[in-house]
């Protein structure tokens, strides 16, 4: 499993490094900057939500589950919407850009642990309670954000739409760091829980023989997971236009098959790495290739689609 782990860090490196460095026409005095700040917003959120889906799935104990269901883009858009709706064009586009980051991740976070809260109390802990709660709300979120934008001006309509899905291009230096700092300790949180989340995955019965206590593990790992989702979708956007996101099931269906190891240890780095290439690969093509004509998220869900149905199809079979 380490040559593994190692081959995806000498990928990531080599995608990285393309990245930087094809097609630069310029004074790298300014390439380097901005691109530099381009990546590694990339890194930052592959990393954030690829480890946050592992989390996710571990204590769902479904493959096939994603953050997304719990309605975190959904809230994201509907809370851009509110704020066009009420303030204008005008006075959305004059808000402080670290103001907006700061109610986004406030907001999303305080959504779940309130679902988890209310679940705890009202439904026994039931995570998969949890889940369908989950499907429920970004439903009823996604029905009153498609009122509101049939009531905003079609221009300020436009402006919503740019921002509904994840941009790279135009990224914040001041908003990068603000994303780093409540990312990056959530990440070592996530890691120091590495042999928890391996008793965790054996079920709540097995768990609590070998002394760890579900329920609490679970909520853990929940505000984590929140926490991890909500920086990385308030820096650059959800990484889908629709009903969820399918990047995080690429990622953890790809972690599985090039490190087959249901150890955390394993598992994380390998979810972070894979998560990684993905988008800087993705986004060189999209860049160099393609010249921005399509967007990466149209490409993710694609063949994310596509492999939902895969999984879907081979789970009955199994």
């Amino acid at each position: 499993m380490a040559k593994r782990l190692i081959l995806l860090s000498t990928l990531l490196l080599i995608a990285c490094a393309i990245y930087i460095g094809l097609g630069a026409e310029g004074a790298w005095s300014f390439l380097l900057p901005y691109r530099a700040t381009k990546l590694a917003s990339m890194l930052l959120v592959g990393v954030g939500l690829s480890v946050a889906t592992v989390l996710f799935q571990t204590i769902t104990a479904n493959r096939i589950l994603t953050p997304s269901v719990m309605g975190f883009d959904a809230l994201y858009v509907m809370v851009l919407t509110l704020l066009v709706h009420v303030l204008g064009g005008v006075g959305y586009a004059s808000l402080p850009a670290a103001l907006l980051f700061a109610m986004n991740v406030a907001g999303m976070t305080a959504l779940g642990m309130l679902l988890f809260g209310l679940l705890q109390k009202g439904a026994r802990g039931d995570i998969m309670r949890l889940v369908l709660t989950g499907l429920i709300l970004g439903i009823l979120l996604r029905s009153v954000t498609e009122f509101l934008q049939r009531m905003i001006d079609p221009a300020e309509f436009q402006m919503v739409q740019s921002v509904s899905f994840a941009r790279f291009t135009q990224v914040e230096p001041s908003l990068l760091l603000l994303s780093a700092l409540v990312t990056l300790p959530a990440l070592a949180l996530a890691w120091r829980m590495r042999t928890r989340l391996d008793v965790l995955a054996l079920g709540d019965a097995t768990a609590t023989g070998l002394g760890e206590n579900p329920k609490r593990g679970q909520a853990q790992a929940l505000v984590l997971i929140c926490i991890l989702v909500a920086a990385s979708t308030a820096l650059v956007g959800p990484m889908s236009g629709g009903g969820g996101s399918f990047f995080g099931l690429i990622v953890t269906a790809l972690a599985h098959v090039i490190t087959p190891s249901e150890r955390h240890r394993i598992l994380l780095p390998s979810a972070a790495l894979t998560g990684c290439i993905i988008l800087v690969g993705g986004q060189t093509v999209m860049e160099r290739l393609l010249d921005l004509t399509t967007p990466l998220t149209v490409v993710i869900e694609l063949i994310g689609g596509i492999l939902f149905l895969v999984l879907l199809v081979k789970r009955k079979r199994a």
